[in-house]
């Protein structure tokens, strides 16, 4: 198992997408149990202010990078570079072939109940042989929460993939992943509605410049503008700070 590198704090895992979907595949098959998270900018500044969060995203049992501008940093800071952006909303259909081709068993949760829907949907029409064994959405209370849980735990999901946003998923995890009794859960935030066709994706050549965020921020600005143009700018000051100062931790602030 390939060493994690440390970039501005938080530990990586350096795995390509195809890299990633092999080491849940073991980790589902060596009986293990944990979390995987994908950390991009907005999440890894928020890390800095939220102790819990950092502490969860740290007994990761993997944790991947998922962000252009974390590959390019990494690029100029680590000896070793990070081989790969792994973002959640690539993981889902990534996991559902999977499915295909091993028999992992996969559940859905997370997003409004007609989204969700649709998602499966469309996972079904493009994997008809995925083993698609749970479909929720993310809308309940702490009940709710608990009746989740045991519907997971009785439909034998393997790899749940939660898409609730930051830090709801996180702590949903936390609380009912004893009563899940699954091995391995996966954070994709908002992917669900990008893959359900609620919220479109920035086109390739948009994402390689590292500009997905201005995209999403021009269809969603008045719930976006905060997390991006304030993240974005602490983290552009602390990069600056990091690569001035060469290789390491920047304090915090």
């Amino acid at each position: 198992m390939t060493a994690r590198v440390n970039l501005f704090g938080a530990e990586f895992d350096p795995l390509s997408l195809q890299d990633t979907i092999e080491r849940i595949e073991d980790h589902v098959r060596a009986g293990r149990q944990g979390w995987l998270c994908t950390v991009n900018v907005a999440i890894l500044m928020m890390m800095r202010n939220d102790p819990w969060l950092e502490s969860f995203i740290s007994r990761a049992s993997i944790v991947v990078a998922d962000g252009q501008p974390l590959m390019w940093c990494s690029k100029v800071m680590l000896p070793q570079p990070l081989p790969e952006r792994v973002a959640g909303v690539d993981l889902v259909f990534a996991l559902a072939k999977q499915s295909e081709q091993t028999g992992l068993r996969i559940g859905v949760l997370g997003a409004k109940a007609e989204v969700i829907e649709e998602l499966a949907s469309r996972i079904r029409t493009r994997h008809p042989d995925a083993k698609l064994v749970y479909v929720g959405d993310g809308f309940f209370d702490a009940d709710g929460a608990k009746q989740r849980a045991a519907d997971i735990k009785a439909a034998n999901v393997e790899v749940l993939l939660v898409g609730m946003g930051v830090p709801r998923q996180e702590h949903f995890v936390d609380e009912q992943f004893e009563a899940m009794g699954i091995p391995l859960c996966v954070g994709v935030g908002g992917s669900f509605d990008v893959l359900a066709g609620v919220v479109s994706r920035a086109p390739e050549i948009v994402q390689r410049a590292g500009m997905e965020w201005a995209f999403r921020l021009a269809q969603e600005p008045q719930r976006l503008w905060k997390r991006y143009l304030v993240t974005n700018a602490t983290f552009i000051w602390h990069a600056g700070r990091k690569y001035l100062r060469g290789r390491g931790t920047p304090p915090r602030t």
